[in-house]
C-alpha cells in the first residue's frame, strides 16, 4: 500500500524503525505479512465464511498485490472525496481472500486499489465486484524497515484505515475500519511493489 503519506511511500519518521537485520529476503518479509494475517484469521476461524453485512468482525478480506502504476484512465467510482482524475493516485491489483461472493480463486484479480499521495489524511479506494469503498488512512501505523540487499527496502507492519464512503453492496461498511497487514517493497528502480492483506469491517 503505497502509503500513506505519498504514493508508494511510508512515513518512516517516528512510525517505522530500521531492523537490526542487515538484509532480508522477499520471501521472509512476505512470510511475516502472511503470519500477521493468519493470526487474525486463526483468532476467529469463522471469518472464512464471513460476508458483507454479517456480524463477524471482518466482513471482507482481500489481498493487494503487484507493482503500483500511475492512474491514466480512471473509472468513476462515485465516491465522495475520491477524485481519481486529479493525478495524485497510483494503483495496484486486488485479489480475493474471503467475503467476495462468486470469487474464491485467490489467483484471479477482482479489482483495483487506488492510493493517493499527500499529507496525513491521505485517501484510498477499492474498486470491487458489486461496488466501491473509500477510506482515509489514520496515524495508527507501525512499520519496520529492512534493506533488501539490492538497493531497495522493505516496509512491513500494520496500518489502520477508516471507511468514509461506499457504494453498492458495501454501503453497510461506512463508518467501519480496515486493518492492513502490509509488506511494501521499495525497489531500487524507485517502483513500489505491494503485498498487503486487508481486513475490512463495518461499524461496531
Amino acid at each position: 500500500m503505497n502509503a500513506f503519506r505519498e504514493p508508494g511511500q511510508v512515513d518512516v519518521d517516528g512510525n517505522a524503525r530500521e531492523t537490526t537485520e542487515a538484509v532480508v529476503t522477499r520471501r521472509r518479509v512476505i512470510g511475516r505479512a502472511m503470519g500477521g494475517a493468519l493470526v487474525a484469521l486463526l483468532a476467529r476461524p469463522e471469518l472464512a465464511s464471513a460476508s458483507v453485512g454479517s456480524t463477524d468482525p471482518f466482513s471482507l478480506v482481500v489481498l493487494l498485490k503487484g507493482v503500483y502504476k500511475t492512474v491514466t484512465d480512471p473509472p468513476d467510482l462515485r465516491l465522495s472525496k475520491v477524485d481519481l482524475t486529479d493525478g495524485s493516485y497510483t494503483a495496484t491489483t486486488i485479489y480475493p481472500v474471503f467475503g467476495v461472493p462468486g470469487h474464491s480463486n485467490v489467483q484471479d484479480p477482482i479489482g483495483r486499489f487506488y492510493a493517493q499521495s499527500g499529507a496525513p489524511g491521505t485517501r484510498c479506494a477499492y474498486d470491487l465486484p458489486g461496488g466501491a469503498i473509500a477510506m482515509r488512512f489514520t496515524d495508527e501505523q507501525n512499520f519496520t524497515v529492512a534493506r533488501d540487499g539490492a538497493g531497495g527496502k522493505y516496509f512491513y507492519g500494520t496500518v489502520e484505515v477508516e471507511i468514509t464512503d461506499a457504494t453498492g453492496r458495501f454501503r453497510s461498511l461506512v463508518g467501519g475500519r480496515n486493518h492492513m497487514v502490509d509488506n511494501l517493497h521499495h525497489l531500487a528502480s524507485r517502483d513500489w511493489d505491494e503485498y498487503c492483506f486487508c481486513f475490512i469491517a463495518g461499524p461496531a
